[in-house]
């Protein structure tokens, strides 16, 4: 009898046991299920958070007359954010060489910008948009220079932004010979600076940066290499997380929008772009 009873007492507890399993998986599919995604979040607060570098003109950069996040890829997002209903952006500011480091270790952030070129390296790290326009190299020399072709690069010292596709180039050319020595500098702004002092004889650098910086320059202290043809052809986008696919169709429904109406076109031009910048659906 005693068996008996002991029997019952195990199987009436297995059944409590499977029961509350039970429950626990229902409750835990039930939150999984009500949890929001990160483009809902997004237009609940009404706020979406960007990763940029602070001083990346003329792409993203923080104007000191308003404070505010200024450039092309801050004119699009703020088009874009106006359109989804978002009423505010919030940026988050990182070097462009950790950018998307920082992006993706920071849970805060929803999307990441600043000139990033759309890369296969870059794809490993990130999902991106469509592209917004496309872009290629340029070689930059004192105004005075005797460095007048690619051929007077073999005995200069060129410098390069750390972290972008140019660094990659520079160090080809240098294992090529085709340049004496190559200099890996934090930002365009310290290339220029450089270029200015003396201290490297030339610079590779992104065109948009360099024809922006040619145009609002009354007298510029640098100029273009004479007839160098670019070896790279890049386009741009905007970095998302991986796993945020709703977001990422948002963005690029959006992108597809401003490229039948003719503002995003109307955006690279307000910044110095043209027609070369410009990608089709």
């Amino acid at each position: 009898m005693k068996k008996i009873f002991t029997l019952i007492v195990i199987i009436n507890f297995i059944g409590i046991m499977i029961a509350c399993g039970t429950g626990t998986r229902e409750t835990t599919m039930l939150n999984n299920s009500i949890e929001k995604d990160r483009l809902e979040i997004i237009k609940e607060k009404g706020v979406i958070t960007v990763a940029g570098p602070p001083k990346e003109i003329p792409f993203f950069f923080i104007n000191p007359e308003t404070n505010k996040a200024d450039g092309i890829d801050a004119d699009i997002i703020t088009e874009i954010a106006r359109r989804l209903g978002i009423s505010k952006v919030e940026i988050k500011e990182a070097t462009f060489a950790n950018l998307l480091e920082k992006f993706n270790s920071d849970d805060s952030i929803d999307i990441a910008v600043g000139g990033i070129f759309i890369t296969p390296e870059s794809e490993k790290l990130v999902a991106f948009t469509k592209p917004l326009y496309k872009e290629s190299e340029a070689v930059i020399v004192p105004k005075f220079s005797k460095i007048n072709f690619m051929n007077d690069l073999k005995n200069a010292v060129v410098g390069v932004e750390k972290g972008t596709i140019f660094e990659d180039l520079g160090k080809k050319w240098r294992e090529n010979n085709l340049i004496k020595e190559l200099v890996i500098l934090d930002s365009t702004t310290e290339l220029f600076n450089d270029i200015r002092d003396g201290k490297i004889d030339a610079g590779l650098a992104d065109s948009i940066i360099i024809n922006y910086y040619l145009l609002k320059e009354k007298d510029p202290l640098i100029r273009r290499l004479k007839d160098y043809t670019p070896e790279l052809q890049g386009v741009m986008g905007i970095a998302v997380k991986k796993n945020d696919i709703s977001l990422l169709d948002a963005l690029n429904k959006t992108i597809n929008d401003m490229k039948a109406d003719g503002i995003l076109y109307s955006i690279l031009v307000e910044n110095g772009l043209d027609k070369n910048n410009k990608i089709g659906n």
